[in-house]
């Protein structure tokens, strides 16, 4: 099984990263895609991906979080790290309207930019979305038929947000938050509503350790060890076996272009084949955007995006 978002580049895993990465591995983890979320981020996810070849990729984007800090040299630097093997998507890239750490029209204007990247690269998103679902969904949508594949990750929320996802042809990220008694009763009837095809697992460590985990580890941190744990809550809450579920979600759909090339590489070397449900079906492939001549106008419209709101911000915006 895949942990398609792992933040192992967090300091919590500093003093034992790469026994985190060991035990992750003795459980059964099949590969991992650590999670970029600004420049340094997802210089640093890229680079950890190398030191486990074959085993790890990652993504490299912006956070809502970080957009404050966004300027056009940054959207370079992104765009020069998506040349790497290691990276597979544009991402983590979105809207986060609940702590609203940066202003929110730079916000928009960061999460447009990327989608921009990730069209002119044909490359998969890996988004975020918190309280911003109908804004969110006004940005991407414009994009949708100039992107590879699209993934939510760490779905949590309402059920017409869940509809419009399934509507709009996304990918959903299913973590440890449907295994908390106090706020995953939601998620835990919505997660059978997902089509087979549609379905990934995360853990979104150090982050959303489950809490059902018995016995209680002694540490509050998560870790993609416990991926497993999530699958089989999967599997229960959709009353399928659990291998159906991993199954699932590591031979994910070619359409999901540099994203399963990645999962599926991750796949045929660390995990057994076992036999493709008759559930799954296939999807189909968008057309490509291979279309070299707009480049450059990407580029320029990212540019002036990201000037204009700059500019917006520095003389009437408050900072946060």
């Amino acid at each position: 099984m895949i942990d398609i978002g792992v933040n192992l580049t967090s300091s919590r895993f500093d003093k034992d990263r790469d026994e985190v990465v060991a035990h992750a591995q003795q459980a059964g983890v099949s590969g991992m895609i650590f999670t970029g979320t600004n420049v340094e981020e997802s210089q640093a996810a890229a680079d950890l991906a190398a030191r486990y070849p074959g085993y790890a990729y990652a993504t490299a984007g912006v956070h809502p979080h970080d957009a404050k800090s966004v300027d056009p040299a940054n959207l370079t630097m992104i765009r020069q790290l998506a040349q790497r093997a290691e990276v597979v998507a544009i991402g983590e890239c979105g809207l986060d309207f609940n702590r609203d750490f940066s202003p929110r029209p730079q916000q928009e204007a960061v999460f447009e930019a990327q989608l921009a990247l990730a069209a002119e690269q044909s490359m998969p998103v890996f988004m975020h979305c918190r309280e911003a679902h109908d804004r969110w969904l006004a940005i991407l949508r414009p994009w949708l038929d100039k992107l590879p594949a699209a993934v939510l990750h760490c779905f949590t929320g309402e059920d017409q947000a869940l509809r419009d996802c399934l509507d709009a042809g996304l990918y959903i990220g299913v973590t440890g938050w449907l295994c908390d008694e106090r706020r995953g009763q939601q998620l835990q009837q919505q997660v059978s509503w997902l089509p087979d095809d549609r379905l990934m697992i995360e853990t979104d460590a150090p982050y959303l350790q489950p809490r059902d985990l018995r016995p209680r580890p002694k540490r509050s941190r998560n870790e993609p060890k416990y991926l497993p744990h999530i699958a089989q809550a999967v599997a229960q809450l959709r009353q399928q076996p659990v291998e159906q579920i991993i199954d699932c979600t590591i031979k994910i759909p070619s359409a999901v272009s540099r994203y399963s090339e990645g999962c599926i590489t991750i796949a045929r070397q660390y995990a057994a084949p076992k036999p493709r449900s008759a559930t799954l079906r296939r999807i189909p492939w968008p057309y490509p955007f291979k279309a070299p001549f707009l480049h450059d106008a990407c580029v320029v419209h990212a540019k002036l995006i990201l000037a204009a709101v700059w500019w917006q911000n520095i003389h009437s915006l408050p900072m946060i």
